[in-house]
């Protein structure tokens, strides 16, 4: 099951923030990180690849999907 974390609307740092607290402690798992804009989708992939996550980006109407596997 993908947990969805949305940190759209929220400004930098918060969304990193906000994801590595969701992702803290999980050793695997598949979430859906929804940010708004450029500079907060390449903080979140930056901050969650260099803690061993795969990241997938696509843009979606209202900012970008990043979907995270490990």
């Amino acid at each position: 099951m993908t947990e969805t974390i949305d940190v759209r609307g929220l400004s930098c740092p918060e969304p990193v923030m906000e994801v590595r607290n969701a992702l803290s402690g999980k050793k695997t798992g598949e979430f859906t990180v929804l940010v708004s804009n450029a500079t907060a989708r390449d903080n979140v992939k930056r901050a969650v690849s260099s803690l061993g996550w795969k990241v997938e980006i696509k843009e979606i109407a209202d900012g970008f999907e990043l979907n995270l596997t490990r």
